[in-house]
This record gives structure tokens, C-alpha cells and sequence, in this order.
């Protein structure tokens, strides 16, 4: 396949169509470059249209200091590149779209259609406006020694494409029949860029449940409960599943717990199932109710608890649940659930780990391959759901498109 030439123009070639990559392109085209993206399925922007199909989260409303916090130790990395494209950039951005924004009740950013299908139609239409050409069914193989990229397509042929700058945005591992497999580590590595081993984030973990709670109660949420691991406490939901126990509150700690279960082998998470609450007043409450009640009873009228959050301190307990008010209470307010292990990265929301940031240099460059630079999960960081991980595919897509921009007019 060959790419004709562009008089006057300069020509950037993005590999991997999803939201770091399609940024980096939109930049680069409306600078009046040619711009070529390659993607191995058939259709762009899988996953990007999968995250929305529960609600499309952009980006987060909270103050750029907390929420630069999210990115635990790549925050350092992370805060000029997304300061230089912010939350506010993305709702601008996404309005220039026609696709305005609101600010939901937990801080999340939406658009107000909620989904991803009518965002991801107005930007293609900018896009091939914009002249960027997609290349589809074409799996990258690697750089080669000359400074081209090797891509084969679907017909077996293995062609290298050449150009001012290349963009990888081939996102992590998580959710590989989306696109995402995590096949470039090997290239990558054999061409000496430093990896860090790709790793689950934002992802359930496994518990030993008795079969009765498992057949009973999987699939069931818990609805406004907070969390504790290492001194830190997520209030939010979460959702009891067949293998262990996933959600938003969950995911929040996913990091914390995943090292501590390589490092221990377990981990265990408190969960305080009336947060709203003070143990005294959770204590207050179940006293006034008849002790001649079923402990069911006295719970559910004392604290409107669901059977799942019973029958969850149940599971939690070791031996007989304490029937006294006091000890009620305590077990209430900080049930101990043991984390035996976390789901793989075929089950993950997003992906740890990934281009190690030495391997970088301060536009996203791969230093070991001059010309080539790097967005998205493809990247060594890792955050909550929330709209932290788009925000900062967008920000990084932005970063990079930059900086091939400079690379390409130095020559």
C-alpha cells in the first residue's frame, strides 16, 4: 500500500484509532498537515464506544489539585500535560461538537445525549472534513531500523510506511477484543524501550463466597457504602458478582490492593455498610429495636439494610454474627472482607503500567526511536473511573500531536 505524497505538507501517520489517537489527529489536521491513522479493526473508536454505553464520562469537575491526585505517582508526569489541555478544554472541545456538557451529581462530566455514538459521529465528520484518511484492518508490527513502522495487512502483506512523525495510541491491554491486546510490549521492547509489565486496573477481585450468597446474590449492588483499605476510604457503590466483588468504590482502590495481594497474598477491605451514619447512632438505633425480632428484622427497620448487606456481614463474619447493639454496630460499620485475588486484563476497565515515562522524554517522544512518539495507556499510568482515565487519554493525544509538530519542524 502506498500513502501518496503531500505537496507542502508534512505527513504524520497515528496508529491506533481511539481517543488519544483521533485527538492527536484532529490537532495535527487542523494545523493543515496530512495525517493518516491505522487501526487493526474494522471500525474506530470500539472501546471509546463501549465506556458509553453506561453514560459517556469525559472528564471529572473537581479542582485541578484533587484531581491530579487521582494519577497516584504518574501525577508528577501528568500535570503539565493535562494542564495544558484540561477538563475545561475537553467540555469546550466536546461543545465545539455540538455535543454540550453537564456536570452530574457525583462531579462527572457527560454529554447530555449520555452516549458516545453521537460525539464519535460529529468528530469523524471533523476529521475526514479535516482530510485525515483511516486505514483500517491493518495490524502494526513494529518499527524497523530505518525509522518506518511495519504494518500487515489483512490480506497477509507486510508493507512500512514512512513519515515525519508516528503517533502509537494502542491503548493497554484491558478489553482486547475491542482492539486493545497489549501486542505491542514484545516490538517495543525488543527495540530496546523500557517496560513496565502491563497489570489489571479498575478491576473486580475475587472472594470466596459460600455458594448460597454466591447463587442468591450475585449481580445484586450495594448501594451507598464506603470502603477502607491502607487508611484511605472510598464512599460509593458497589455490585456482589459471582467471583468476588467490582464497582466504582471498589476500582478506586483496585491499585492499593492489587500490590497488596502480589505482596501478601490477600488483602482485606472494610466495608462500612451504613456510611451515612455514626456507629453510635447505628448502635442507638438497632438498641430500640425488640430483641424478640429475627436479627433480619431488627436490622432492616433499624437501617433499611438490604438482605444483601445482612447476609454480606454474615459472610463476613467469622462464627455467629454478634447479636448485641454494640457489636451490631461494629460489624456494620466495618465488615472485613478478605480479596484473594483480582480478575485479569481481559476483565479490566483500563490497564497499569505500560511505557516506563524515562523511556520519554518531556513531548512524549520515545527516546529510543526518534520520531516516535507515545498517548494514551500505552503510557505507564493508571487512575480511577470517573472521566480521569478519558481526560487524560485526550490530554496525552494533544501532548504528543505537539510535539510532533515541533519534532517535524526541526527537521
Amino acid at each position: 500500500m502506498s500513502i501518496p505524497a503531500y505537496p507542502d505538507k508534512r505527513s504524520f501517520t497515528i496508529v491506533g484509532a481511539g481517543p488519544a489517537g483521533l485527538m492527536a489527529a484532529e490537532i495535527l489536521s487542523a494545523a493543515g498537515h496530512a495525517v493518516t491513522v491505522f487501526d487493526r479493526m474494522p471500525s474506530v473508536g470500539r472501546k471509546f464506544l463501549m465506556a458509553g454505553r453506561g453514560g459517556l464520562n469525559l472528564t471529572h469537575g473537581e479542582a485541578i489539585e484533587p484531581f491530579l491526585e487521582r494519577y497516584g505517582e504518574a501525577a508528577k508526569r501528568l500535570a503539565p500535560i493535562v494542564a495544558a489541555f484540561p477538563p475545561s478544554a475537553v467540555r469546550d472541545w466536546a461543545d465545539g461538537l455540538g455535543q454540550t456538557t453537564f456536570v452530574g451529581s457525583s462531579g462527572r462530566v457527560f454529554p447530555r445525549p449520555m452516549k458516545a455514538s453521537p460525539l464519535l459521529r460529529a468528530w469523524l465528520a471533523r476529521l475526514n472534513a479535516q482530510g485525515v484518511r483511516f486505514v483500517l484492518r491493518r495490524e502494526w508490527l513494529g518499527p524497523d531500523a530505518a525509522g518506518g513502522h511495519r504494518f500487515r495487512g489483512p490480506d497477509g502483506t507486510i508493507e512500512t510506511i514512512e513519515a515525519d512523525a508516528t503517533l502509537l495510541a494502542l491503548g493497554g491491554a484491558s478489553w482486547p477484543r475491542l482492539g486493545s491486546n497489549g501486542a505491542w510490549v514484545d516490538p517495543l521492547a525488543a527495540s530496546g524501550v523500557t517496560i513496565v509489565p502491563l497489570r489489571p486496573a479498575n478491576v473486580g477481585f475475587r472472594i470466596d463466597w459460600s455458594a448460597p450468597f454466591r447463587e442468591r446474590f450475585a449481580g445484586t449492588p450495594l448501594k451507598t457504602v464506603a470502603l477502607t483499605f491502607d487508611g484511605r476510604t472510598i464512599r460509593g457503590e458497589a455490585v456482589i458478582t459471582a467471583y468476588g466483588i467490582e464497582g466504582g468504590a471498589v476500582y478506586a482502590h483496585s491499585a492499593a490492593l492489587r500490590e497488596a495481594i502480589a505482596r501478601d497474598g490477600t488483602a482485606k477491605l472494610t466495608l462500612d455498610l451504613a456510611p451515612s451514619l455514626a456507629e453510635v447512632e447505628v448502635e442507638r438505633r438497632i438498641a430500640r429495636q425488640p430483641k424478640a425480632q429475627s436479627l433480619s428484622n431488627r436490622l432492616r427497620k433499624a437501617l433499611h439494610l438490604a438482605p444483601v448487606a445482612i447476609n454480606l456481614m454474615r459472610e463476613a463474619s467469622v462464627g455467629d454474627l454478634p447479636t448485641d447493639a454494640k457489636g451490631l454496630a461494629a460489624r456494620i460499620k466495618a465488615a472485613p472482607l478478605t480479596l484473594v485475588g483480582s480478575e485479569g486484563l481481559e476483565r479490566a476497565i483500563s490497564t497499569a503500567g505500560g511505557i516506563a515515562w524515562s523511556a520519554l522524554d518531556e513531548h512524549l517522544m520515545i527516546e529510543a526511536l526518534p520520531g516516535t512518539f507515545v498517548a494514551g495507556e500505552m503510557i505507564d499510568w493508571e487512575a480511577p473511573t470517573g472521566g480521569y482515565l478519558l481526560q487524560a487519554c485526550f490530554s496525552t493525544g494533544v501532548a504528543a500531536a505537539r510535539g510532533m509538530l515541533e519534532h517535524s519542524e526541526r527537521g
